[in-house]
């Protein structure tokens, strides 16, 4: 009787190296295959980076304007509530600064002591409340004669041959006041309008002209 195998040992070599080799193909593309992969995920992982970056600059800069915009609303509300309280001071202390000037040094010294202590009593009264409401940021515009009129600071209400420069300031009437940059009141004043006919410096003309609206 003859003996059958499945195989022979060439066969079994042959199958081996061929297991073999399949094993090293795989292996070999799997190794081919995991950097494409990788440079995939490291792409998309930059690419939601980035994206997150973004929206984390912009949540930042939205927090920082909104507490810009809430600080200025504040500030602005502080300011207003100062402005009216200041307009409300103001009669008061134009009260003050007229009583203050209707006495002149001859009246004082010829007063009695208790009327100059009233006169100089009222006088540091200005003085004081001039100083409160220039620490909240309230201060007094008072223009003198030869200053640059500023339509934004001094209201115009008369133009009078004056030996001030036309267009200038010729005398002042009412003091004014700005708080926080802006003009609570505009002081009152009368501008030059040059010298008076006759009058006229050489190489210069009469009159003057400006503009007095803000």
């Amino acid at each position: 009787m003859t003996d059958t195998t499945d195989g022979t040992p060439q066969d079994t070599e042959n199958e081996d190296i061929m297991t073999d080799d399949a094993i090293e193909n795989e292996d070999n593309n799997a190794a081919e295959d995991i950097p494409a992969g990788r440079d995939d995920i490291i792409f998309k992982l930059n690419a939601e980076l980035e994206a997150t970056r973004d929206r984390l600059l912009r949540s930042v800069a939205d927090a920082d304007n909104t507490r810009k915009r809430a600080e200025k609303e504040v500030r602005d509300a502080r300011d207003y509530s100062v402005s009216k309280f200041a307009e409300d001071m103001l009669d008061i202390s134009d009260s003050l600064s007229r009583a203050v000037a209707a006495v002149d040094e001859d009246t004082i010294a010829n007063a009695s002591e208790p009327m100059k202590n009233l006169i100089e009593g009222v006088a540091m009264t200005e003085r004081s409340m001039l100083a409160k409401m220039e620490r909240h940021g309230v201060r007094k515009v008072d223009p003198q004669p030869g200053d640059v009129f500023d339509p934004h600071l001094h209201q115009a209400v008369a133009q009078i041959p004056s030996d001030q420069p036309a267009g200038s300031i010729a005398a002042a009437m009412q003091t004014g006041f700005t708080i926080g940059g802006r003009t609570l009141r505009a002081a009152m004043v009368a501008v030059s309008a040059g010298q008076p006919a006759g009058d006229t410096p050489q190489g210069g003309e009469p009159g003057g002209h400006i503009d007095m609206k803000a």
